[in-house]
């Protein structure tokens, strides 16, 4: 389950146009009006099938900027703010596609922000809308434009379990609370400490992330109303806020998402990226088994205390991501 309760994108869509905001205002003092990237592709995706966009380019650009308020419930402007990201308010971007090749200019991918991917025909009309996160396109990348932004290890060998947080952040305790069905920070370190000692099968010497896979997959198992989903959505657990990493190596790959940041979720907006829970579990690889040695459990606010950072450079000026066969079904 969520940390949020499900809705229905209609009466979303229906309170949005009766805010009287408009597709520039952010929505810090209405999270509630933030649709989350299921509910965004479900709205987009019937509103946009069939638009007519055989336009020049720049007409093009208007009619449909102009459909997306529409379908969403805010006002058509006069005109468009040229800001990134062109729809703020629910923070994405829009790319039509004829080909199967994105192509994103001049700009880092965001991890936070949703990106809108329009599939057209050869006649210019809409046939399908897939809406991912910056995190999901950096999977598909296959081609070395995106490089792992961050990266940490920890600061001193880790010899045992550790529970580095003393609490929670104050939004996540705000939330169990009132009656939030996840697990407070102490009580998920007895749950995740479970598995420490645990093995499985070694799926391969170069299956860094079906390793990572399984163990997602096993504490999934630990929580009923969890089910394994391995999306490349952020965080692996949303009904737990929590992130898990497999660890075989001393090096974290923490991809385009900083621990500490205080960027709002994508899909869950009253929460911010240093609300989460990481599970770093550290393993050990022996004659075709992994073994769970030991569990580190942080909050991304105090990720840093117990890991080091060190960053890299992104990304080149032009991103160009293939996308994969049947990526729009």
């Amino acid at each position: 389950m969520a940390l949020q309760h499900k809705r229905s994108a209609d009466s979303l869509v229906r309170a949005i146009r009766e805010s009287g905001l408009t597709i520039c205002d952010g929505l810090d003092s209405r999270p509630d009006l933030c649709l989350t990237t299921e509910e965004l592709q479900v709205v987009l995706g019937e509103g946009l099938c069939g638009l007519d966009l055989n336009y020049p380019l720049r007409t093009r650009s208007k009619v449909l900027k102009g459909r997306v308020c529409e379908v969403l419930g805010y006002p058509i402007p006069a005109s468009f703010k040229r800001s990134q990201p062109r729809f703020p308010g629910q923070d994405f971007d829009t790319y039509i596609q004829k080909s199967d090749n994105l192509q994103i200019w001049n700009e880092e991918v965001s991890p936070t922000r949703r990106y809108v991917l329009i599939r057209v025909d050869d006649q210019q009309v809409v046939t399908a809308v897939k809406v991912v996160s910056g995190e999901a396109l950096a999977l598909l990348d296959t081609t070395g434009t995106l490089t792992q932004k961050y990266q940490a290890k920890s600061a001193t060998p880790v010899v045992g379990s550790v529970l580095v947080s003393r609490s929670d952040t104050a939004p996540v305790e705000s939330a169990i609370a009132g009656g939030a069905k996840v697990l407070p920070l102490a009580d998920l370190f007895k749950a995740l400490s479970g598995l420490v000692g645990r093995s499985f099968s070694d799926p391969g010497v170069d299956q860094e992330r079906n390793r990572g896979s399984l163990v997602h997959q096993m504490v999934c198992d630990l929580f009923p109303a969890a089910s394994y989903h391995d999306s490349g959505k952020f965080p692996d657990v949303p009904g737990q806020l929590l992130e898990v990493k497999l660890q075989t190596a001393p090096t974290i790959d923490l991809g385009l998402i900083c621990p500490d940041s205080i960027e709002n979720l994508a899909d869950q907006p009253a929460y911010r990226h240093c609300d989460v829970r990481y599970a770093v579990f550290y393993g050990s690889i022996e004659d075709g088994s992994v073994r769970i040695d030991h569990l580190v459990l942080t909050t991304g606010a105090d990720f840093f205390m117990f890991f080091r950072r060190f960053e890299g450079k992104v990304v080149n000026r032009k991103i160009q991501i293939p996308l994969p066969k049947g990526f729009f079904e």
